[in-house]
Order: structure tokens, then sequence, then C-alpha cells
């Protein structure tokens, strides 16, 4: 890829690349649901040419009331649980394997700072949740991740790399 193609850094299109080729190669279609990343996933996957081919839609649901109407997630799961909970990332990847025609969904919310953090949620808290269409609704796919403070920049890239290994097919999960 020709350097001019992309204004993103080359670790996230890397990862971006060898999730549309995994994903094409499964006949996998995807979609995403992102809080704290503001879209970072979704512009990565859509700087791949014939991404366009794997990934189904992308939701930028970054407050609660997007999250709610966007997505269907409720108001006693965020009220409970908060935005930055598996209960709510779980929901979220739901709400857009609902919305969309996917076969699997990532969903990522987390506090990506430099506010916004608390004793049990500190800035770097993100959590990420994988919903598949067919799955056992009971079978919950998600995790929390403590980045720690990298600064908001960092935080959102560590996040969005996540999310794209989340989005591998299982065969090629884990590779390096």
């Amino acid at each position: 890829m020709d350097k001019r193609d992309t204004i993103l850094p080359a670790e996230l299109v890397a990862a971006a690349r060898k999730v549309v080729t995994a994903n094409l190669a499964a006949g996998r279609r995807i979609a995403l649901a992102e809080s704290c990343t503001g879209g970072l996933v979704a512009a990565a996957l859509t700087e791949i040419p014939g991404s366009s081919d794997m990934f189904e839609s992308g939701f930028v649901t970054y407050s609660n009331d997007a999250k709610l109407e966007m997505l269907n997630v409720s108001a006693d799961v965020l009220e409970t649980f908060g935005a930055v909970s598996v209960a709510t990332a779980w929901s979220m990847a739901q709400g857009a394997l609902e919305a969309s025609g996917a076969d699997v969904a990532v969903a990522i919310t987390g506090v990506a700072g430099p506010g916004g953090g608390t004793e049990k949620k500190p800035v770097g808290t993100v959590v990420f949740a994988r919903a598949e269409r067919g799955a056992d609704p009971g079978h919950v796919v998600a995790d929390r991740k403590d980045f720690g403070d990298l600064g908001r920049g960092g935080v959102r890239l560590q996040a969005a790399l996540c999310a794209l290994e989340l989005l591998l097919p299982p065969e090629v999960e884990g590779e390096a």
C-alpha cells in the first residue's frame, strides 16, 4: 500500500488488512459498535481496498443516548453497570448484530482519558465484546483490558488493535 493511501499508524493498517483478508476468506461480514474509539476501527478497515465485501456497518455510539437509541442497549444495563462494563459492551455487540446483516459484531467501550476515570474504572480501562449470529446468546464473549494511562491516542490505538483481533475468524485468532 502506498503511504499516501493512509493517514493511520502502519500497525493499525496491518492489523486491519489481516482482518479483511481473513474475513473475506471465511465469507464473513462484520459490524462494529464503537464508543471510545470513535470510529477508528471502522476507519482502519476501510483503509483496505476490498473491505466493502466484508464490512457491513459501523455504529459510533459515543453517548449513552446513542447506545440506547441506535443499539437498543437497556437503560437498566447502563444505570446498573455503567457505559464501561461487560454488560454494556455485550449489549452493544448484540445490538450491532441485530441492526445489521453482519455475521459477527464487535463492541468497544472505555475510558480513553485524560479525564473520566474512576477508582474502579481508571483511564485506560476498555471493555470489548463479540457477538456472532446463530451463537448461543448465553455464551458471552467479552473482556476488560486495563491499558493504563497511555494518553488518549495510545488508549484508542490499543483498543482498536484489540477489537481487530476479536474480528478474526476463530481459526486465525492468536496467530502472529
